[in-house]
């Protein structure tokens, strides 16, 4: 009779470190290629800080406005 033998052959090995080696290729290109998640986080970024600026002016003009408006009717009250 032949032994059962136990553990990890070989080619179940190399066959593991072949299919990790593809998920990490995968994975580096994802995060790092054009288009990639450290891509569109910048991408984001830049939108925010654009849409912040935006935001800002707009409350300036806002403010500029009403401004305008309490000086003309406290000088119309006097």
């Amino acid at each position: 009779m032949l032994k059962s033998e136990k553990g990890v052959t070989l080619v179940a090995l190399v066959v593991t470190i072949i299919v990790l080696i593809i998920l990490a290729s995968v994975s580096i290109v994802t995060v790092v290629g054009q288009n990639g998640v450290w891509e569109q986080a910048q991408q984001a970024r830049d939108m925010a800080i654009n849409a912040q600026k935006e935001t800002d002016q707009t409350l300036q003009t806002i403010y500029d406005i009403a401004q305008n408006i309490i000086e003309r009717e406290n000088g119309s009250n006097r």
